[in-house]
């Protein structure tokens, strides 16, 4: 890390979700230092957004523990914020694997901002369409396939704990995510389904170079205990272990914290 804090060459990226390729350093979505046990055998997977990012890190590690995974946005496009492309999404994975056994919700977009006066109707519904409304219905449709020991891992942020001025409309729909994942697990407990959520920190991802100015990105991560931001293999774990029956069989509801030693109390 730079003297002056800073963490990335500066770099911007002009349309979302952005693209790893073009970034500097490439974001790290594997490590040699993850050992797979199995975790996940024979179990099929859905993740949202699962072509860049924490998204495909997730996607990564799921098929180590010995998973089949199916993953949008490359994989299978779809606008996921609508019922329609969601069900048709299920219906093509069921199709071809049976069921569903894990849903990931990972998909998201933000935009920067200075005021509330910034987003207007338009934006605000597309903001929500993709980070919320996907996350209902992909959830909706993923049930109708999902047997007892199943799991729903819902993508939140830090934001919605600790609030973020410059990302008004993003935050609101990542406080929605914790409260959908609270109330989605006191549904589904006596089904035998879990549902829990992942509130990264900051993370180097293709959504950063492709929503914030240059010299915020040359410093992103900087601020936490850890002075440093995360990379998407370091988040993944997270995920499996979710995931994993045999290790959080006893958890639901609930929301883990992979965020550089930020602490949150909520």
């Amino acid at each position: 890390m730079a003297s002056d804090g800073q963490q990335f060459p500066p770099q911007k990226q002009d349309t979302q979700p952005g693209k790893e390729h073009a970034m500097n350093p490439i974001p790290q979505f594997s490590s040699s230092d993850y050992k797979p046990s199995n975790k996940l055998h024979g179990k099929v997977a859905l993740v949202t957004g699962g072509d860049c990012g924490i998204g495909r890190a997730v996607c990564h590690c799921f098929v180590l523990e010995g998973a089949t995974v199916a993953f949008t946005y490359l994989a299978i496009p779809a606008d996921l914020g609508y019922d329609q492309n969601s069900k048709k999404v299920i219906d093509e994975v069921v199709n071809a694997y049976g069921r569903i056994d894990m849903l990931v919700n990972n998909c998201a977009e933000q935009y920067e901002g200075n005021s509330l006066e910034e987003i207007d109707e338009c934006r605000l519904e597309r903001v929500f369409k993709t980070n919320v409304y996907s996350f209902f219905f992909m959830s909706r449709h993923s049930l109708k396939h999902m047997k007892e020991g199943s799991a729903i891992i819902n993508t939140t942020s830090i934001n919605a704990y600790k609030g973020n001025a410059k990302l008004l409309d993003y935050t609101a729909t990542k406080g929605a995510i914790v409260a959908f994942t609270r109330g989605l697990a006191l549904q589904l407990v006596n089904r035998g389904i879990r549902v829990n959520g992942v509130a990264p920190g900051p993370i180097w991802t293709p959504l950063i170079p492709s929503s914030f100015k240059e010299k915020e990105i040359a410093q992103f991560g900087s601020e936490v205990p850890m002075k440093r931001a995360g990379q998407p293999i370091e988040v993944a774990p997270s995920y499996v272990f979710l995931a994993c029956n045999h290790c959080s069989s006893y958890i639901t509801g609930q929301v883990l914290h992979p965020n550089g030693g930020v602490i949150v109390n909520a």
